[in-house]
């Protein structure tokens, strides 16, 4: 009997209980672009509409001016006052699912992460899509333009059947992305970023398009502190070319360097264009990212 009355897990990608607490989480912006439909953030346009449209819950981080201290009153809960001018944002997520994110766990967490962010949107009133990039040649995967609660259900069945491994740079597949994407709003894109292209041509096309480009870099633990002693042969996982390296504290030295030198590269472009960076261990939790780093960070509220 105690078996057949326990909670169905819902995805496989987040716990019932994560699940849960992200559904109360929303996305965090420093600056906010809109679209023509009402979503849970205020427009970028001066002034404020007085048509008044809807209420919703009180979230840590909302304006206390528009409370409804009527509302509050009455039923000791406090509820914010939506306005038509309210506008809905668009949430565009990148997964990056090239070969080299299939190495101690990257590509899982990108997607969990992918799923959560996805569900903010989703519980936020946004219009979110997904897209997926892996095979060179090929439109990248996508889920398009999802709004509501009801499509959460399509959003884990995309990420939990999204492929890895492939060829595909991470700013080529943003580049090929954006051919089909519509809206604007938040791009948020989840790699290694271990590429030799042109980031910054990828990040100017989103700002372009009037997105804000945001960046989780994924880096696993022997990506963060390799362990290489002696003669070493490094191969390339996406193109299969090999480097011989005779490993010494010097050439270890110099790789944390240009490493760091990357990850600061990364986080000036999204500053640079209104954007945020967070660089991550593929080994932490899903948890911690969500409701530790990420909501000091100022990502989520």
């Amino acid at each position: 009997m105690a078996a057949s009355t326990e909670q169905r897990q819902l995805t496989s990608l987040l716990s019932n209980a994560t699940l849960s607490r992200v559904e109360r989480l929303r996305i965090a912006m420093p600056r906010l672009f809109t679209d023509r439909r009402r979503g849970e953030h205020t427009s970028g346009r001066s002034g404020t509409s007085n048509e008044f449209s809807d209420f919703r819950n009180y979230v840590s981080g909302d304006d206390v001016r528009f409370v409804d201290w009527n509302i509050f009153a009455r039923l000791n809960r406090p509820y914010i006052k939506l306005y038509m001018q309210e506008e809905e944002m668009n949430v565009a997520i990148f997964v990056d699912a090239s070969t080299s994110m299939l190495f101690e766990g990257k590509f899982e967490l990108a997607c969990r992460l992918a799923a959560a962010f996805g569900v903010m949107g989703l519980f936020g009133g946004e219009r979110v899509s997904v897209y997926g990039l892996n095979q060179a040649g090929r439109q990248p995967a996508s889920l398009l333009n999802r709004t509501g609660r009801s499509s959460m259900a399509s959003l884990f069945r995309f990420l939990e059947s999204l492929d890895g491994g492939g060829d595909l740079p991470v700013e080529e597949g943003i580049e090929s992305a954006l051919k089909r994407h519509v809206g604007r709003g938040i791009a948020i894109i989840i790699s290694d970023f271990l590429s030799f292209g042109d980031l910054r041509r990828a990040f100017n096309l989103l700002f372009s398009s009037g997105m804000v480009p945001c960046a989780i870099h994924v880096l696993g633990p022997s990506e963060l502190d390799p362990e290489l002693s002696g003669d070493s042969r490094l191969v390339d996982s996406e193109t299969n070319e090999n480097l011989d390296v005779t490993c010494s504290g010097d050439l270890v030295d110099l790789y944390h360097e240009y490493r760091q030198e990357h990850e600061r590269t990364v986080s000036l472009l999204c500053r640079q264009r209104s954007g945020r960076f967070a660089a991550l261990d593929s080994s932490t939790s899903v948890e911690d990212i969500l409701f530790d780093m990420l909501r000091r960070g100022g990502w989520l509220r």
